[in-house]
């Protein structure tokens, strides 16, 4: 006669192994003989993956507990065993463990045995085993994979590229398949890999040391105690209310820039002359020079990007009678006015000219033209007239 056990007793079992215990004495502390306790280890899917003992058992057990971290614990993954044998959602166990639902179903997913169950303590062993040290690097073993990349930096391909090419190419051969971080790893610290030492100058950034995640890149910035753009008001976004603008650089060679400030009904543009530099100064004393003479209620906002060149926005706060927004960190088409407008400029003011030949007299012609120009958003109707048609009602 079979004897049946209980779900219990299996996963006890499995708890016993991966604690260092033999499949022998495992299986004889849960009733079970021998030959049982080596079918269920089979079962579990580990007879491979983990190393065992001369005498059945594992040679370098994983640790009962870790502190809590990034990676999953031995007590949150006994919570998700828990969770998935009282039938709960991965929902569920995520708000129990204090996990999103993503990690949980990538954790079961990655885990579960061949019996179709889910033993923490073996997903746990699995885990401390992967994480082992010291491992093989790649990219100082592989001179084929190492040569193959230095090719494809030389034509500025990125390591993103690089990394998803080499997975297309070689989806067979795992030995040809490296991850971009590796490649950034083997660029910045020369003792994770065996790529030429100028590589990293091929890099679009050209940093000659990595900027961490952790680091605070906004404890220096002169934005910290700026408007963000999510405290616009509502009527900026609808356009409802005209007086507010969005502004940023048109940018030529050498450095050379102009600023370009759009009033975001109207379409209505004016061009800031910039001959010498686009430091906050300058820029601050030209937005003031522009737009003083227009009345208040055509100045109510401004929406800029987050370069240095506003950086003096206290004082254009102060000397226009407006509030500055600034957009969110890397996210310039926040302004998407102001970018389309800056797209048209660039009939007349070309990408890598100099832009310090255009006098002012030369910026109103061009303002002049852009703002005649019938756009299909008013419709067929000018910026200019728009505009005119506001100053004449507030007079």
């Amino acid at each position: 006669m079979v004897k049946l056990f209980p779900p219990s007793a299996r996963t006890e079992f499995v708890d016993l192994v991966c604690g260092g215990m033999s499949i022998v004495a495992a299986a004889r502390r849960v009733g079970a003989v021998h030959q049982t306790g080596r079918v269920w280890w089979a079962q579990s899917g580990q007879m491979m993956a983990l190393s065992m003992g001369p005498v059945g058992g594992l040679a370098d057990p994983a640790p009962s507990q870790e502190s809590p971290g990034r990676a999953l614990n031995l007590a949150e993954r006994g919570m998700i065993q828990m969770g998935l044998r009282s039938g709960m959602s991965y929902a569920r166990i995520g708000e129990l463990v204090g996990r999103d639902k993503s990690v949980v179903w990538r954790e079961v997913n990655r885990n579960t045995s061949d019996d179709g169950v889910y033993y923490a303590s073996v997903a746990h062993t699995k885990a401390h085993q992967g994480r082992r040290r010291p491992k093989s690097l790649k990219l100082l073993e592989n001179d084929a994979l190492c040569r193959l990349i230095e090719v494809w930096m030389d034509d500025g391909w990125s390591p993103r590229l690089i990394s998803s090419m080499l997975a297309l190419y070689f989806g067979g051969d795992e030995t040809m398949q490296v991850s971009h971080e590796t490649i950034y790893q083997a660029l910045y610290v020369q003792t994770r890999g065996a790529l030429r030492a100028d590589l990293a100058e091929k890099l679009s950034l050209k940093r000659k040391q990595r900027v961490p995640h952790t680091a605070d890149r906004t404890k220096n910035s002169p934005y910290k105690e700026a408007f963000k753009i999510s405290e616009r008001p509502a009527e900026v976004e609808d356009r409802a209310v005209p007086g507010h603008w969005e502004g940023g650089l048109v940018i030529g060679c050498d450095g050379t820039a102009i600023g370009t400030l759009v009033e975001r009904s109207t379409r209505f543009t004016i061009l800031l002359h910039l001959p010498n530099d686009h430091t906050a100064e300058t820029v601050a004393a030209a937005m003031i020079r522009e737009m003083g003479d227009l009345p208040e209620h055509l100045r109510r906002s401004i929406t800029w990007d987050r370069g240095t060149e506003l950086a003096n926005y206290a004082k254009i706060q102060t000397g226009l009678n407006t509030t500055l927004y600034f957009c969110d960190p890397h996210s310039p088409w926040q302004r998407g006015t102001n970018e389309n407008t800056n797209r048209l400029l660039r009939f007349w003011l070309e990408k890598g000219s100099d832009l310090s030949v255009h006098s002012p007299e030369d910026l109103r012609r061009i303002a002049a033209k852009l703002n005649r120009r019938p756009r299909p958003t008013l419709n067929l109707d000018t910026p200019a007239n728009r505009l005119n048609q506001l100053l004449q009602t507030a007079a």
